[in-house]
């Protein structure tokens, strides 16, 4: 009884593993943005502060890609990012600018501009409907606002 266990059990964690490495080769499909960033307006509303983000885009991927929404996170938690809804095409081979704002808690913005780099969790959808989350990592571009 227990070799039986032991067999079934081995096979659902096989068939998991190859279901989780199709996701991962479907995801690398999508996954081909970069971009870097440059703050252009910081405003202090007490508690919070919004600030006005350049971003370039850029898309080495072989399809166009449809941002559908922006979260510029401190950390890889959605949830403690500021979120921004949008529609651009980032064409293959190709860059996009695009101004964005984003609000968030003081704190937060105190400890997210000490960074060189800002990180985007980008929503993303390919020609074919394929929908992806890429984590995008922007550097900063010199001549940006200072704090």
């Amino acid at each position: 009884m227990n070799r039986r266990i032991s067999q079934v059990f081995s096979l659902l964690a096989l068939a998991g593993f190859f279901i989780f490495s199709i996701g991962l080769a479907q995801a690398n499909e999508i996954s081909h943005l970069s971009g870097s960033f440059k703050v252009v307006q910081k405003t202090d509303l007490g508690g919070k502060t919004r600030v006005r983000l350049e971003l370039q885009l850029s898309n080495s991927g072989p399809s166009d890609l449809l941002v559908q929404r922006l979260t510029l996170v401190r950390s890889l938690h959605p949830d403690k990012g500021a979120h921004r809804a949008c529609s651009l095409t980032v064409h293959p081979g190709a860059s996009l600018s695009t101004t964005q704002e984003f609000t968030m808690p003081r704190s937060a913005y105190s400890q997210w501009s000490r960074g060189k780099h800002a990180t985007v969790l980008v929503a993303v959808e390919n020609p074919r409907g394929r929908k992806a989350i890429e984590v995008v990592r922007l550097n900063r571009i010199s001549g940006g606002k200072a704090d």
